[in-house]
């Protein structure tokens, strides 16, 4: 990782990849669906709303960093759908977020750049689960949090 930050060991990388590989295509799908649809219903109500309710905390926190990615990867398309699903996971609390979660999901953001309006959305309320000293505050992770307005 770049900025001094502490580098993931890769096989836990790996494992976020696998656990977002395994709800992407049903989020995928959500997404999609929910773009097709009408954008003022309340979101227990949408295909992503749907798909949210379904899974326990582990994959409420995988679908939410596939969000996270997603939307960090293709700001410029249209992720209004995507950032939703995003903010509605930013504001469920007790989800067990573990500290390499919210650093990976931190350095995503970071390596978004501004122009990524929301990328601070989930990893600021993730961070704000762990401990105060947990995501490295001299690494510089706790002044991205505090940034990020979320």
């Amino acid at each position: 990782m770049r900025s001094g930050r502490a580098r993931l060991d890769r096989t836990v990388v790996q494992g976020f990849y696998d656990r977002m590989r395994a709800v992407a295509p049903a989020a995928y799908g959500a997404i999609e669906r929910d773009r097709a649809g009408d954008p003022g219903r309340a979101f227990r109500d949408t295909a992503c709303g749907r798909l949210a309710a379904s899974l326990d905390a582990a994959g409420l926190r995988a679908l939410g960093m596939w969000a996270h990615h997603w939307c960090m990867r293709f700001y410029d398309d249209d992720t209004r759908v995507g950032l939703r699903l995003v903010r509605e996971i930013a504001g469920r609390s007790g989800l067990g977020w573990t500290v390499d979660e919210v650093r990976w999901m931190l350095g995503e953001s970071a390596a978004a750049g501004p122009s990524a309006a929301y990328r601070f959305t989930l990893p600021a309320a993730a961070a704000r689960e762990l401990p105060p000293a947990a995501c490295g505050e001299r690494a510089g992770e706790r002044r991205w949090v505090s940034r990020s307005g979320a």
